[in-house]
C-alpha cells in the first residue's frame, strides 16, 4: 500500500477536505517513521498505511482513519500528543493516545491469561482508553489484523505468542463487537500458527466434504431461487462456508462431521423483515423443516446485537441444508458489526456518539456501557470488578501447553484426560497422573489458561469406566468408549446406559 494508493481508496469514500487531512497525516507519519523497518525489511510506514486502508474498508469516520495512520507515532517516534492535536485536532490525538495506552497496558505482562492486568495503573489505562471511545478497540483490531497477515516474518516463538494473544483477546473482542468477518480472519490466521497440524487436518476434512456436497447444494440453491422469483420477491442469495476454526471447535463438541449441518449455509438477503419471514415460510413449504433448529435472532438478538433468521431443512433426497435470512442492514451489521455504525456521517460524530452512547449502537452491547462506567470509576481512583469484564469478553476456549511448548486448544472446563486424549489415545490409556505447572494435580482438576501439562504414564495403568466423568470432549469420549469395549468392558459400559452402547454400535 503506497501513499497514492491509499489516497485513491479514500477519495472514493470521503470528501475533498478529509482526504487532504489524511494526505497530511500520511506525510507526517512517513517523516516520523523514516529509517524504521519492519521484520520483513520493508519501510515501517507500510504498516500504518495498511491499517488505515483496513479502517476505510470497514467504513470508519475520517478521524479514525487518520488516527490509524498515526497510531504508532507517539509510541515509536519523537512525536507528541500536543503536536498531533495542533496538527490534526483533539479527537485524533485522543484516539492515538487511547491506542498507545492499550499498548502500554499490555506491555511487560508476564502472562496472557490476565489480559486485563491486575496492577491498578495498567488496568486503569486499559479501561479508560477503551471505555472512553470504542473506536480505540476498532483501531487496535485493524492493527492486529495487519500484523497477523504479516506474521510469517516473525520468529516461531513470536508467532505463537502473538497468535495466542490474538485468538484469546482480539478475536473475542471482534465477536463482542459483532465484527464477524474480522473475527473469522483473526481466528483462521491464529489457528494456522498455533496448531498447524490441527489446522491442515481440519481444512482437509472440510475440503473433502465440500466437494461432495457442493453439487447437491447448487441444486437446492437453483430450486429456491426459482421459487422466490416465481413469488416475485426481491432478494440476493449467496453461500457461507463455515470457517476452519469454527469447524474445529464444533467437531470438539459433536465429534462427527456428519452431525454438523451448517458446514455450508445458503444466505438470503431481502429488503425488509416482512419479506424475510415470507421467505422463511416458503422454505418450510418447499422442504421439511427441522423445527428444533429454527432460530429467530430477530425477535431474540444475540448478546452482541446479531440479528438473522436461521432454519435448517431436509430436502426430499435427504440432504440437510441451513438457511440464513437477513435484511441488508442486518447483513451489514453481521459482517462489520459496530464499525458499520460509523458511516463517516459527520452529523453523528457528537461526543456521545464517539463515546459509544449513540442511538445507533445496539442495546445488547451493554458491556461497552459497563466498560465506560468502569472507566469513569477508574478515572476517579475507585475500585471495580475486572473479572466481570474478562468473563464477558474472553470466554469459551482455553489454551494449554505441552512440556515442549506445543499449544493445544480445549473447551473451557476440560480435564487433564481431555488433554491426554488430544495428544494420543495410547498415552491417555496408560495415564497414571498429571503434573500441572510442575505440581501433581488430580484427575478432577479443571485445566486453566496457560497450564503446562505433563502426562505421567504407567504400563499397568488402563482406562476405567469412571473416567467418563473426567472428560468432556467428544473425541476423548469416543476414544475411551472404544478402549473400554476392546478391553472387555462392555458390561461395564452397559451399567452406564444401554443407549450409549447402541449409539456406539
Amino acid at each position: 500500500m503506497t501513499r497514492e494508493e491509499l489516497l485513491s481508496v479514500a477519495e472514493q469514500k470521503y470528501d475533498e477536505v478529509p482526504v487532504l487531512v489524511l494526505a497530511s497525516a500520511v506525510d507526517y507519519a512517513t517523516e516520523k517513521h523514516a529509517g524504521q523497518k519492519r521484520k520483513s525489511g520493508e519501510p515501517y510506514i507500510n504498516h500504518p498505511l495498511a491499517v488505515a486502508e483496513i479502517l476505510i474498508e470497514w467504513g470508519m469516520d475520517i478521524d479514525t482513519v487518520v488516527a490509524g495512520v498515526l497510531h504508532d507515532t507517539v509510541e515509536d517516534t519523537d512525536a507528541t500528543l500536543d503536536e498531533l492535536e495542533s496538527l490534526f485536532g483533539r479527537d485524533v490525538a485522543f484516539l492515538v493516545d487511547g491506542v498507545t495506552k492499550v499498548s502500554q497496558a499490555r506491555a511487560g505482562m508476564r502472562s496472557l491469561d490476565s489480559y486485563l492486568p491486575h496492577t491498578k495503573d495498567n488496568l486503569t489505562k486499559l479501561m479508560i482508553a477503551v471505555g472512553e471511545d470504542v473506536r480505540v478497540i476498532i483501531i487496535k483490531l485493524a492493527d492486529r489484523l495487519h500484523n497477523m497477515r504479516t506474521l510469517q516474518f516473525m520468529s516461531p516463538e513470536k508467532q505463537k505468542k502473538i497468535a495466542r494473544e490474538t485468538i484469546e483477546v482480539f478475536a473475542p473482542l471482534a465477536d463482542r463487537l459483532n465484527m464477524g468477518r474480522v473475527r473469522v480472519q483473526l481466528e483462521e490466521l491464529s489457528f494456522k500458527y498455533l496448531m498447524p497440524k490441527d489446522f491442515h487436518r481440519t481444512k482437509s476434512l472440510m475440503d473433502s466434504r465440500l466437494k461432495k456436497s457442493q453439487r447437491k447444494l447448487d441444486r437446492v440453491r437453483r430450486e429456491v431461487e426459482a421459487r422466490l422469483k416465481e413469488e416475485k420477491l426481491v432478494f440476493q442469495m449467496d453461500g457461507r462456508v463455515k470457517s476452519v476454526y469454527s469447524l474445529f471447535k464444533k467437531l470438539d463438541k459433536v465429534g462427527d462431521i456428519d452431525k454438523i449441518y451448517d458446514l455450508i449455509a445458503l444466505r438470503v438477503i431481502v429488503d425488509d423483515l416482512s419479506t424475510g419471514y415470507l421467505v422463511l415460510g416458503i422454505l418450510h413449504d418447499m422442504y421439511q423443516p427441522m423445527y428444533e433448529r429454527i432460530k429467530d435472532y430477530v425477535a431474540n438478538p444475540k448478546p452482541n446485537g446479531y440479528q438473522s433468521l436461521h432454519t435448517t431443512v431436509q430436502t426430499p433426497s435427504g440432504q440437510i441444508v441451513e438457511f440464513q435470512i437477513r435484511t441488508k442492514e442486518m447483513h451489514e451489521y453481521a459482517e462489520r458489526g459496530l464499525a458499520a455504525s460509523f458511516h463517516y456521517n459527520e452529523q453523528k460524530l457528537t461526543d456521545a456518539y464517539k463515546k459509544g452512547r449513540m442511538g445507533a449502537m445496539p442495546a445488547d452491547l451493554s458491556w461497552i456501557r459497563e466498560l465506560q462506567e468502569a472507566a469513569a470509576l477508574a478515572g476517579e481512583g475507585k475500585r471495580f470488578d475486572s473479572n466481570k469484564f474478562r468473563m464477558k469478553l474472553f470466554s469459551d476456549r482455553i489454551f494449554v501447553y505441552s512440556p515442549k511448548g506445543d499449544i493445544y486448544d480445549l473447551p473451557r472446563g476440560a480435564f487433564p484426560l481431555d488433554y491426554a486424549y488430544r495428544i494420543h489415545s495410547d498415552i491417555a490409556a496408560h495415564a497414571s497422573g498429571f503434573k500441572i505447572n510442575g505440581v501433581m494435580k488430580p484427575f478432577t482438576y479443571h485445566l486453566r489458561h496457560g497450564d503446562t501439562i505433563e502426562v505421567l504414564t504407567n504400563k499397568s495403568a488402563h482406562p476405567k469406566p469412571d473416567w467418563r466423568e473426567l472428560i468432556i470432549t467428544p473425541h476423548a469420549k469416543d476414544k475411551l468408549r472404544l478402549q473400554l469395549s476392546r478391553s472387555g468392558g462392555i458390561l461395564q459400559q452397559l451399567t452406564g446406559g444401554v443407549s450409549s452402547l447402541f449409539r456406539h454400535r
